[in-house]
């Protein structure tokens, strides 16, 4: 048996095909590590850390997969904190997944400080792109900017990409809004109060809402992406920042940022349920395709914490770098073929 499962796990590809909770994982968790300016891959088999590929520069938040698995782009945002004095970024970084080594860097021609990369279904790179009030949008084909999106609002940190390619949200932070924007047509369609700060957002699973938290009381604003309103805020006990949804849509798995715990929403019921300790300043999550377990960047304490999401506990905490931050998934290439 021991035999087999080694054999199973495929480390030059960057992938494994087995993962936390007894349960398959057809991919790889890659993580940026701003403390060390780091690319990290984990294999989400042995729940550690099994490279590192240094970025251009300082520093990178996010980061995405290409849809293949191969590729990962991180943008180089700055020294800085939203809204804070700083250098500001104007590059991205790509590395090639299987050689673990960064094959190029797109420069974006002036100071933007580049924040949120997503994929859309055009194939095309989208990333906030703060400075300048608008989401870029780059062809991978060439790493060439190929157009830029309004966002309407100063600040604009993070992104959702509806599936369909028509609708994107940004959180634009110390204004407290949320851009909705007609990705078509190129403009802002509304321009969504909050509260006095926002941050992270998410979509539900069917996409008929976006969550994002106020970062002054607890509570978290449910937004109607058709009607671009809030629809009811929801208490929550304690301040959220990152927020993921489970893909069969029963819950949102909420990070506790002051309170170092994670909890969990019922979206049937708008109740929380109970919560799970965790390392300090838990971050980000990223619920794993197969929605068996949850991923928390959990930033001062240079860890991941795996979550088994049926179970409702802490599995294991993996060793990350300094100020792990930002988490995606790179999917299998031979699911994606």
């Amino acid at each position: 048996m021991r035999r087999e499962i080694v054999l199973a796990v495929v480390v030059a590809g960057a992938w494994a095909s087995i993962g936390g909770a007894g349960s398959p994982a057809q991919g790889t968790l890659i993580v940026t590590n701003k403390g060390d300016r780091t690319l990290g891959i984990i294999d989400p088999a042995e729940g550690k850390q099994v490279a590192t590929v240094e970025q251009s520069g300082v520093t990178g938040h996010e980061l995405i997969a290409s849809p293949d698995g191969k590729t990962a782009y991180v943008p180089i945002y700055g020294d800085s904190g939203v809204g804070r004095p700083g250098s500001d970024g104007q590059t991205i970084d790509v590395f090639d997944l299987a050689s673990r080594r960064r094959t190029a860097t797109i420069d974006l021609g002036r100071p933007t400080r580049p924040h949120d990369p997503k994929f859309g279904p055009d194939g095309r790179l989208y990333v906030t792109t703060e400075l300048t009030q608008t989401i870029t949008v780059i062809d991978p084909k060439t790493n060439k900017v190929v157009d830029q999106i309004p966002t309407g609002q100063p600040e604009s940190h993070m992104l959702l990409l509806a599936r369909d390619g028509k609708r994107a949200f940004t959180s634009n932070v110390h204004a407290g809004t949320v851009s909705a924007i007609d990705l078509k047509a190129k403009k802002v369609t509304t321009v969504i109060p909050v509260a006095k700060v926002a941050q992270r957002l998410a979509f539900s699973t069917d996409e008929k809402w976006v969550f994002t938290a106020d970062q002054d009381e607890p509570r978290l604003a449910v937004i109607d992406a058709i009607g671009n309103k809030v629809s009811r805020y929801v208490a929550v006990p304690g301040i959220v920042y990152g927020t993921g949804a489970t893909p069969d849509g029963h819950y949102l798995v909420l990070t506790l940022i002051k309170d170092n715990k994670v909890a969990r929403l019922d979206l049937r019921t708008w109740q929380v349920g109970p919560t799970l300790e965790v390392p300090k300043a838990p971050q980000e999550v990223l619920v794993r395709p197969d929605g068996k377990v949850a991923y928390v960047s959990c930033d001062a304490s240079a860890k991941v914490a795996e979550i088994d999401l049926e179970a409702w506990n802490v599995v294991r905490l993996i060793d990350a770098g300094r100020t792990v931050d930002g988490l995606a998934w790179a999917a299998a290439p031979s699911a994606s073929r």
